[in-house]
């Protein structure tokens, strides 16, 4: 059902005909990377977060990118506390393996992590676990109704990637 939805959501841009299904599971970023044939880093991976009340956030970042607690709770006031299976299944409607923000049960707020500003495009997941679809950063943020682009996350290579420019300066 979690699927249909995502179409639902996609129809209204005639967008749902670019959802792509597989026969193989995109459930994890590594998986999804493999079945689509691009780098793990592209595959736009949405976690589910406790909110400030009982609505949870949800935050779309790159494969390769993992939750700054500092920068969590600079950005939103409060811990960064992950949801449970159950729990994402109730406030998204989607199962673990396939979270995406389009097709919500709730509104919740999305936020866009800046780790995603470097690709052309990325691959979210539909709802289920064998599903995603090619979209450019503007698309992403135009049909998840996201309120911003943020930054909270680290290692993908934005905190080094000034070391990595000096040293090729110098040579």
């Amino acid at each position: 059902m979690s699927l249909e939805s995502v179409k639902a959501h996609f129809k209204q841009w005639d967008r749902d005909v670019d959802v792509m299904e597989f026969d193989s599971s995109s459930a994890t970023v590594e998986q999804a990377a493999e079945t689509i044939g691009v780098a793990p880093a592209r595959i736009a991976k949405t976690l589910s977060f406790r909110g400030s009340e009982e609505k949870a956030i949800l935050i779309v970042a790159a494969g390769d990118a993992k939750i700054d607690n500092k920068k969590f709770r600079l950005q939103f006031g409060f811990k960064a506390r992950m949801l449970s299976p159950d729990e994402v299944l109730e406030q998204t409607g989607h199962a673990i393996g396939g979270v995406c923000p389009f097709g919500l049960n709730n509104e919740l707020d999305v936020y866009l992590d800046i780790s995603m500003q470097r690709f052309e495009t990325v691959f979210p997941a539909c709802g289920s676990t064998n599903s995603a679809i090619e979209l450019t950063k503007d698309e992403l943020l135009q049909y998840s109704f996201a309120k911003e682009w943020i930054d909270v996350c680290k290692g993908w290579g934005h905190d080094e990637e000034p070391a990595e420019v000096s040293q090729q300066i110098e040579v």
